[in-house]
């Protein structure tokens, strides 16, 4: 697995800021870069999935930490 360039705490944050944050944080960085999303929104677990799907980054997993769940995410070109 691909290390971990970043980490964004989206805790406590809802639908669609984790996203949000997710996309303005991805932009900054190098193509092939991971980033780590710590999530507690239910949404999430959807949002998260479609949102690399859309933008064309790949989920490398999706796991959940007790109350939240943990994404990584590595950018595309």
């Amino acid at each position: 697995m691909s290390e971990i360039t970043d980490t964004l705490d989206a805790l406590g944050l809802l639908c669609p800021l984790p996203v949000l944050k997710a996309r303005k944080r991805l932009k900054s960085m190098p193509e092939g870069a991971v980033l780590r999303v710590l999530a507690d929104d239910p949404a999430a677990i959807v949002d998260v999935p479609h949102f690399c799907a859309e933008a064309g980054h790949t989920l490398l997993s999706q796991d959940t930490d007790g109350a939240h769940q943990i994404y990584l995410i590595q950018k595309s070109s």
